[in-house]
């Protein structure tokens, strides 16, 4: 057997065990997490700002806060979750980029309600 052929065939096994990156328009697994991570961050700085201003309305401030507060805790330990098992760099498919920004929504929706949290006890 040539020494080639002894050389090219763990190269060649080892190419064939890595993971191929997602296509443009393919839906991963990490990109479903992500997606919906980045969701709920987005859902809990919303529902934060909308307890911060305090309009009239069908629910009160206090479940704001507290929905403000779950969603955001929630985006951040799928958005970790995501990042702990992508195997790859951002731009490979695998969602980590989406995680970091569902990551950082979600940190911004849990400053929102801590920010709520600490005005009502200020003025109550």
């Amino acid at each position: 057997m040539p020494v080639r052929s002894l050389l090219a065939a763990p190269a060649a096994a080892y190419l064939s065990v890595q993971p191929a990156a997602a296509g443009v328009t393919a839906m991963s697994p990490g990109r479903l997490g992500a997606v919906v991570a980045a969701l709920l961050g987005l859902t809990g700085v919303v529902i934060g700002v909308l307890s911060l201003a305090r309009p009239a309305g069908r629910f009160g401030t206090r479940s704001r806060r507290l929905v403000s507060l779950a969603a955001g805790l929630t985006a951040m330990a799928l958005g970790a979750l995501v990042v702990a098992t992508s195997d790859s760099g951002i731009g490979t498919g695998n969602g980590r980029g989406g995680a970091f920004v569902a990551l950082l929504l979600g940190l911004t929706g849990v400053a929102m309600a801590g920010l709520s949290l600490a005005r009502a006890r200020r003025t109550g």
